[in-house]
């Protein structure tokens, strides 16, 4: 097996990789599992106070 067929072959397998991982991550199947991942970079965000402070003079309006 000479260098070249070897670097082909390495070539055609990734190739194949490429587009099977394609095909299954744009897989409408898939969706509702990424759709839960999509938000994976906010989950970790604070949630904001949402407790109201009694009125007093110098917060009302």
């Amino acid at each position: 097996m000479s260098a070249g067929l070897i670097r082909g072959l390495g070539t055609v397998v990734v190739f194949v990789a490429f587009v099977g991982l394609t095909l299954w991550v744009f897989n409408r199947k898939r969706t509702p599992e990424f759709a839960e991942a999509r938000l994976l970079p906010f989950a970790d965000e604070p949630q904001p106070d949402t407790t109201q402070a009694n009125e007093t003079r110098s917060t009302r309006p």
